[in-house]
């Protein structure tokens, strides 16, 4: 890589490529196979009438990762934005749009906002964590078990980090139910989504300064770098939008590989999280980079101020890094990005994926796939690597709170865990009141870890 601060025009025009729609999601393997044949890095549409630089290669990507003071994040030196060239309805806009919050940001601004973010992860129990996700997991589980068949995305692998991270900000259940309704209306495309989200959060924010608790959000509040209420909000939605849906994306292709048809009985569900980090990156193309001045890159020039944005599906299959793959550590993917900006909770998402998976198969011990694992179908957008649909079919049980088992005369067996429900033969569960039906996910969910 070489830095070049005047370098005269003259690169040759490359056709671009969509890394959008139908054809991309039918093979995006395919596509990261073409764009690395134009070298480590070519231009792509990323929406329509959107181009950046894709960089494909590992060791270029890493590069990438690990200068930032060659590459910086603030979307606002967006030279085709600044001009207008970007169309305002753009869904390029969402993802790569100037938000005031620790991804967006470089050198010390990013450091003050980051060290808030970490530090109040860093408080946060692992066993206390594993409990939220497992009883999370049981009730929605509680929910389709019944039916003996499921769509798991939909189902199961979505709201289920929305919950916990409900759970771990300290939200009412009102309040809950509307960071859940926004936030998934922001990645369905819902239109007045943020306004949602936004006025959530607000509202959970004004509710912790007159009574803080042992939750994330407070946390932030309090911490010594002194976050304005605005800077809290952005550092919660950066959270919510960086630990959901990727961490969805993992659960389900991670359920997907255990229960499909290659794999091989006896291997742990680690294993089936890491192969899907490695080989089907949650995050496939994202973290758009800014040159702050033109530079060589394998024969092409990434231009100062236009976006470069990483493939973190295409590095992570480089087929250079095959050679040398075994030599690396097995956290050496890029699944969790790399350098400064690297995910700050990565241990922590790990597990998550991991207690989803094993749960499931824990409480449906006969679950399996309706459709073969080579014939499901990804989201066609260039975001994320996500299955479409998961459809699986299991026996019919029901799955009772721990707290409504408890109240249960006892019947002589051992008694259950506090956090593990029940699971029991039986017909269908009773249809939920009027009231209750009203009542939004997080509510629900509060209500049955309760026994109400």
């Amino acid at each position: 890589m070489q830095h070049h601060h005047d370098i005269p025009p003259g690169c040759p025009a490359h056709a671009t490529h969509r890394l959008y729609g139908p054809e991309f999601g039918a093979d995006p393997e395919g596509h990261y196979a073409h764009l690395r044949s134009l070298g480590p890095s070519a231009q792509v549409d990323i929406a329509p009438d959107v181009q950046v630089e894709l960089v494909t290669g590992y060791d270029d990507a890493l590069s990438i990762l690990q200068h930032p003071e060659l590459f910086v994040r603030d979307s606002r030196r967006w030279t085709a934005l600044r001009e207008g060239r970007v169309p305002q309805d753009s869904p390029a806009l969402p993802m790569m749009g100037y938000r005031p919050n620790a991804l967006f940001a470089d050198g010390a601004a990013h450091a003050r906002l980051r060290q808030a973010v970490t530090d109040s992860l860093a408080t946060v129990n692992e066993l206390q964590l594993a409990r939220q996700v497992q009883q999370s997991a049981d009730y929605l589980i509680s929910v389709f078990s019944s039916r003996g068949q499921a769509e798991l995305m939909a189902d199961y692998a979505q709201p289920l980090p929305l919950l916990v991270f409900s759970d771990l900000f300290g939200c009412t259940r009102e309040i809950g139910d509307r960071v859940i309704v926004g936030t998934s209306g922001i990645f369905e495309g819902t239109p007045g989504a943020d306004e949602v989200l936004g006025g959530a959060l607000a509202e959970l924010i004004a509710l912790k300064r007159r009574h803080p608790g042992p939750d994330l959000t407070t946390r932030l509040m309090l911490h010594p770098a002194g976050l304005s209420d605005e800077e809290v909000l952005h550092q919660l939605v950066t959270l919510l939008s960086g630990g959901t849906a990727p961490t969805s994306a993992t659960i389900g292709t991670s359920t997907a590989l255990y229960l499909g048809e290659e794999w091989q009985v006896g291997l742990p569900v680690e294993d089936a999280v890491a192969k899907t980090l490695w080989n089907y990156a949650p995050i496939a193309n994202y973290a758009a980079h800014y040159p702050v001045q033109d530079v060589e890159l394998g024969g092409r020039i990434l231009r100062e101020n236009d976006p470069v944005l990483v493939s973190f599906a295409a590095a992570n299959t480089d087929p250079k890094l095959s050679e040398h793959r075994e030599q690396l550590s097995g956290k050496a993917h890029l699944a969790f990005g790399a350098g400064p900006h690297a995910c700050p909770a990565k241990d922590p998402a790990f597990m998550i994926a991991v207690k989803a998976v094993e749960t499931l198969s824990n409480r449906l011990p006969d679950v399996e796939m309706r459709v073969a694992f080579k014939e499901l179908a990804w989201v066609p957008a260039p975001w994320s690597r996500s299955l479409v649909t998961l459809p699986v079919r299991f026996s019919p049980r029901t799955l009772q709170s721990a707290a409504r088992s408890a109240a249960r005369p006892a019947t002589g067996s051992a008694p259950q865990s506090a956090q593990s429900g029940d699971f029991r033969s039986a017909p269908a569960a009773p249809r939920q009141g009027a009231a209750q039906s009203k009542q939004g996910m997080f509510s629900r969910f509060l209500a049955w870890t309760r026994g109400e």
